[in-house]
């Protein structure tokens, strides 16, 4: 067994993988058994009651995190004229129209983690769909990305404003951190995203909606979160 494979074994026995923790001690074993040695990110999972395969029960949005991620993302804006110009002023790391396609479709250039576009320019960033779509990095009306309101968006992506999508197994993973942040944080931004899903409800959804809720580091185990006890404390 490798180094990382003992470290995780010894992490793995000290979470009681039969109980549901409430949502600050389950941060705070997670803080306490990550095995790696780099300051891993901390992920929140939460299962939701709805059947992704039905477009009425399809959950997706955006949410700010309260302390951020511990990441400053970099964020490309398709824009022309004044909101060019306000992209860049609020902190976008490249802006660009039609060269900026050009360099994306010729180079294979990928090296920013969201995009933002002005309606007008859609129209041109479709040709990008077979490249952006499968890494979930195409704009999208659904998520913000897609909007006028270029500055206001790249300042809260740039602030920990993060997506998030079910997938096919009703599952959203969310990333609320690092495990250097202090707990409180941690705690702070976790709470963010359930009660940015339980907003977010569909109507179509029937029965228990939060189902499941985990929190796990990077390298390290899955510890199994109450939901009832998660959705029902106030932040």
């Amino acid at each position: 067994m490798s180094a990382y494979g003992k470290k995780y074994a010894v992490a793995r026995n000290l979470v009681d993988r039969t109980r549901r923790y409430d949502l600050v001690e389950a941060l705070s074993l997670v803080k306490q058994v990550h095995p790696a040695k780099f300051d891993e990110t901390v992920e929140v999972a939460v299962r939701l009651g709805v059947d992704p395969r039905h477009a009425d029960q399809m959950v997706r949005g955006s949410v700010v995190m309260p302390h951020g991620i511990g990441k400053i993302a970099r964020v490309v804006v398709f824009a022309k004229g004044d909101k060019e110009k306000e992209a860049q002023e609020a902190g976008a790391d490249y802006v660009g129209a039609e060269d900026l396609v050009a360099k994306i479709q010729q180079e294979g250039w990928l090296d920013f983690d969201r995009a933002v576009a002005t309606p007008d320019m859609m129209s041109v960033v479709g040709r990008l769909g077979k490249i952006l779509g499968p890494r979930g990095l195409m704009p999208n009306p659904k998520s913000g990305t897609v909007t006028f309101e270029v500055g206001r968006v790249v300042r809260e992506i740039k602030a920990g404003k993060v997506e998030f999508r079910v997938d096919k197994a009703g599952i959203i993973h969310v990333p609320v951190g690092k495990v250097s942040f202090p707990n409180e944080a941690l705690v702070d931004n976790a709470r963010a995203i359930i009660e940015a899903l339980i907003r977010m409800k569909p109507a179509s959804s029937k029965g228990q909606y939060i189902k499941g809720i985990a929190v796990s580091s990077t390298m390290g185990p899955g510890v199994k979160v109450d939901p009832t006890e998660a959705v029902a404390a106030p932040r």
